[in-house]
């Protein structure tokens, strides 16, 4: 755990030295498992999670103005609504002007296209749902605070809390990983954002869609029921299509 430890701060301190952009960080996380919120077993078994890296911080206005300056397919005026919505970078006054009090706060109003095409433009991609909620069980000391009725209760807090106009700067919440702001400042994207709703040995298998996972049907399902934070997360994700832009969804960048 020490190496892991010692990787990280060893990442950010070279990226102080060289300017690197905040999403451009990334530390390690190391192999293990946990219990996902829904499982299609009838006993829940636990999922194997591999060695991967992961973004520090969420991408920011500023990582995002650069990126569409690079590739101009993604800025808002040249978007078709195939890959995103009409919200589509609402909160930008421009194809490439945006207020600068916004420049580092996470990028919102983005679509799962965009987020991916970002992702894949940084040799990178988007985190699997099971790379993400891994990780989202940790604290700030623990690497999995799942269990702790304070830590839940604080991430429910959260969700029942309306959207500001603005949001902050991303590193408002380190966690045990050296992870920041996995709750607290927005949803995120996730790779397989709707593999809830896939059927079949793979979670990332389209082989065909359970209708039985929608609604109530889901809860039966359920690895731990009383687990509200997490089931909101379920629905949430549910409710998503790719081409959709919301206000308070953001994303992060993964590699193996």
């Amino acid at each position: 755990m020490l190496k892991y430890a010692y990787l990280g701060i060893l990442l950010v301190s070279l990226s102080v030295c060289s300017g690197v952009q905040a999403a451009q960080l990334q530390v390690p996380i190391p192999a293990g498992s946990y219990l996902p919120f829904y499982s299609l077993d009838k006993t829940p078994k636990p999922v194997a999670v591999k060695a991967f890296m992961l973004d520090t911080y969420l991408v920011t206005n500023a990582d995002y103005l650069a990126f569409v300056k690079s590739h101009p397919r993604w800025q808002k005026s040249k978007v078709p609504s195939l890959f995103a919505d009409a919200q589509y970078l609402k909160h930008w006054s421009a194809d490439l002007a945006i207020a600068r009090d916004m420049l580092k706060s996470p990028v919102i109003n983005v679509s799962w296209f965009a987020a991916k095409a970002y992702c894949q433009s940084q040799g990178r991609r988007l985190p699997s749902v099971d790379q993400w909620e891994y990780v989202a069980r940790a604290d700030k000391t623990r690497q999995n605070a799942s269990q702790d009725p304070a830590f839940n209760r604080q991430i429910l807090d959260w969700y029942s809390r309306p959207s500001p106009n603005q949001l902050p700067a991303v590193g408002q919440r380190r966690n045990a990983y050296g992870v920041y702001d996995l709750h607290g400042l927005t949803w995120e994207w996730t790779r397989d954002f709707n593999s809830i709703l896939i059927t079949g040995e793979s979670r990332e298998d389209a082989g065909g869609v359970n209708r039985g996972l929608y609604c109530a049907g889901g809860a039966t399902g359920a690895a731990d029921p009383s687990d509200y934070a997490a089931f909101m997360r379920y629905a949430f994700r549910s409710s998503l299509e790719a081409h959709y832009t919301v206000k308070n969804l953001s994303f992060r960048c993964a590699k193996e």
